[in-house]
């Protein structure tokens, strides 16, 4: 046989091949094609129908809805410079108030437990889980180490979590996000929001494939996989578990209610909780509001609405390899797990999308044979273009087969992307929908080796179960985020207040129980003011002294009491129609944006006169003290027994000693930080007990303890008379 006998040969081999390749095309072409009609038909639809006779729902009225307590589990293994920082963005920019955000960490992971650590005593709303188990284990095992303690944690705190949300470490997450599931919840047992990828330098074709593939996932396929079949599979960031989902999946699973052997143990959930009747959705609401915080590209063609919901961003892999690792474990879990773990249904519409989801083994590689038959074809093609050539291709495309799969196929390809190009345009815009042309064929030549090596690793363990959890590393995109805080020690040595002798002098002679600010006033060793105005410096804020017993009665009035003392906070004046709110210690944006919300007015706050907020409201809103201590500092003026330079003293001495029930109860290490604010959010509905009293009726204490907390209040706060009385016995002594 010649060499010419040969090719021709070959070149009937790869018109067979080539058929083969087009019908298996043409079949899925027609599958995805389904898709994509459903979709714009039912977008169609529904706008001519149902937006017409019904508006779509607005951001401020996912406010209306009281704040169910939640709570966020973040599985981290050797996640070291990554965690703290999502922790603390997560703790600090949540248009939230009543979650707790739980840190799964391993005990042979020190470096990642440091960094919770640092956010732990920060946030007294994040809690650090240490697994029974070394790691890696699997990111199931973490999470199940992780429900084991929220379950601890609402036993101390008396409070039951309404939703258990999954993030991963390296997540941003929208500050409408927890407002977003508390107002479907718990209506809704699994909640799904869209992710979308970050995208990097236009060259770098990794990242932003993933970009491309979420932004036609989680725009289209997953909105009509929810409208035919009910059911949402999990993308295990963004996803939120009702309780009664949790706790259906901790009696089935006998108490870990996610498998350990999974390696797409969310992806498991989604079918597991269907199968058991669960209401499963997956949302896509916009927050179009200049007022809201939205993650929106800022890019030409971002759709207003589309671009703008509410979603996850994080950054995936950026080399290849990293990218084949992380895909091979998808195709494992999804495809092989998922054909031992879900056989099939009595549900053609569930069937249909366990097809798509497995039919991706054969997507990868005929995608990727279909390239090289490609680069083949250019090249007979270009062959064909000289003098006196052989036209070659007259073999391959000769045959109304042939010819018929070949405009069919162009017409797939064609829709496919246009399909690509508009969804992602989208979220990312014009420039980024052109690029996901170019980076289709890099995504087809990632999957297929993600295919290769799957079934490489599952032939080798022989099980897909066997196969082990293999970590993807991960970024955090560069946030500001708040450093760490100045100690007011250093601040009052550099302000020129204190002298470095004197400040180590009061840290050893302290007690335990008293902070070091009241130590030095009542020492004298520093101003009450100058103690303020540290606090003020170091939280970056405004500071205003006040005399919290000449506030204006009608700014009273108009700030209710519940706010009060929910927040900690006394209105001092108005500057035109902003309240300005006087507090001892931060306050935090969510809850500045509360207090905004409920009034329907500006608010700005300032640091005041250490103690006078303490003072104010128990003189102002809860009549505990009918003296004005104005008053007896004046009479004891005119009386002699102190002079003219001692009232300041006397004063500073005073409201610096006082101290809310809190506060003591935290310096007996008599309750927990996470557990006193989830008691003070409960106590914002209680009209007739004290907040002791309800500290003790629901058994978040005993009595015997707020009885111990109380006799430190009285112990460390003065009165007025004793303190002029000390005084006037000084001076008496200092006479004689």
């Amino acid at each position: 046989m010649t060499i010419f006998d040969a090719f021709i040969s070959y070149l009937y081999g790869l018109k067979f091949i080539l058929i083969v390749v087009m019908v298996i095309l043409c079949l899925c072409g027609i599958d995805d094609l389904f898709i994509d009609m459903y979709y714009w038909l039912r977008r169609f639809w529904r706008r001519s129908t149902v937006y017409r006779r019904y508006s779509r729902k607005q951001a401020t009225e996912l406010y209306e809805k009281r704040e169910q307590p939640l709570a966020i589990m973040v599985p981290a293994w050797q996640e070291h410079g990554v965690i703290d920082k999502m922790a603390e963005l997560a703790a600090s920019r949540l248009d939230y108030e009543n979650y707790q955000v739980f840190v799964g960490t391993y005990p042979n992971d020190p470096e990642t437990q440091q960094d919770v650590d640092k956010v732990c005593d920060k946030f007294p709303n994040v809690h650090k889980v240490v697994c029974a188990r070394p790691g890696p284990t699997s990111k199931a095992d973490c999470l199940n180490n992780v429900i084991s303690s929220i379950i601890e944690f609402e036993k101390k705190a008396k409070v039951e979590f309404a939703g258990f949300i999954l993030h991963d470490s390296e997540d941003i997450l929208s500050s409408m996000e927890l407002r977003l599931f508390n107002y479907l919840l718990p209506n809704k047992d699994l909640i799904q929001l869209p992710v979308y990828p970050y995208t990097r330098k236009w060259y770098q074709m990794t990242p932003g494939h993933y970009a491309d593939e979420f932004a036609e996932l989680h725009g289209k396929d997953v909105v009509v996989r929810e409208a035919i079949a009910g059911q949402v599979p999990s993308a295990g960031v963004g996803t939120c578990f009702s309780r009664k989902a949790i706790l259906k999946l901790l009696i089935e699973g006998d108490g870990l209610p996610f498998d350990v052997q999974s390696l797409t143990e969310d992806y498991d959930i989604g079918f597991r909780l269907k199968q058991w009747g669960m209401n499963e959705v997956f949302v896509r609401f916009p927050v179009i509001g200049k007022d809201q915080v939205t993650l929106k590209e800022e890019s030409f063609g971002v759709s207003m609405r589309e671009g703008s919901v509410v979603c996850v961003r994080e950054y995936f892999p950026t080399t290849y390899s990293t990218a084949v690792r992380q895909k091979s474990r998808w195709i494992i879990g999804i495809v092989f797990q998922g054909f031992k773990n879900h056989k099939w249904t009595k549900d053609w519409k569930i069937n249909y999308f366990l097809w798509r989801d497995r039919r991706g083994v054969i997507n990868n590689t005929v995608g990727f044979i279909a390239m090289l038959l490609l680069v083949q074809m250019l090249g007979l093609g270009l062959y064909s273009l000289f003098d006196n050539s052989y036209h070659f291709l007259s073999i391959i495309s000769e045959g109304a087969m042939a010819k018929t799969l070949l405009v069919v196929n162009t017409f797939l390809l064609l829709n496919r992307l246009f399909q690509r190009f508009y969804f992602v345009s989208q979220y990312y815009g014009y420039l980024e929908g052109a690029l996901s042309l170019l980076r289709l064929f890099w995504g087809t030549i990632i999957n297929f080796s993600a295919n290769v090596r799957a079934i490489r690793q599952v032939i080798e363990q022989g099980d897909p179960r066997r196969v082990a959890w293999d970590k993807t590393t991960h970024d955090f995109p560069s946030v500001s985020i708040e450093s760490r805080k100045t100690p007011i020690g250093q601040i009052l040595i550099d302000s020129g207040h204190i002298m470095v002798e004197e400040l180590e002098e009061a840290l050893l002679n302290c007690p335990s129980n008293q902070l070091i600010g009241s130590y030095l006033v009542s020492n004298k060793l520093v101003s009450n003011d100058a103690l303020s105005r540290a606090i003020a410096i170091q939280n970056e804020a405004m500071y205003e002294a006040c005399n919290p017993y000449t506030l204006d009665h009608s700014l009273i009035e108009i700030f209710p009491k519940k706010l009060a003392l929910k927040y900690s906070v006394i209105p001092l004046r108005l500057e035109g129609d902003t309240l300005v709110l006087g507090k001892e210690s931060p306050l935090s944006p969510v809850g500045l944006a509360a207090i905004e919300r409920r009034l329907k007015r500006p608010i700005k706050w300032v640091i005041t006169t250490n103690g006078a907020v303490t003072v104010g409201i128990r003189y102002w809103y809860l009549n505990l003290e009918s003296d004005n201590p104005d008053d007896l500092l004046k009479q004891a003026l005119c009386d002699g027994k102190i002079k003219d330079n001692q009232t300041q003293w006397i004063m500073d001495i005073y409201l610096s000693s006082q101290s809310q029930l809190g506060r003591c109860l935290l310096s007996e290490r008599l309750i927990e930080p996470a557990v006193l604010n989830q008691a003070i959010l409960a106590f914002e509905n209680e009209s007739t007990l004290s907040f002791g009293e309800f500290l003790i009726e629901h058994q978040y204490i005993t009595k015997q303890q707020v009885d111990r907390a109380l006799s430190l209040q009285k112990e460390q706060q003065k009165s007025m008379k004793g303190l002029i009385e000390v005084f006037s016995k000084e001076n008496n002594e200092i006479f004689i």
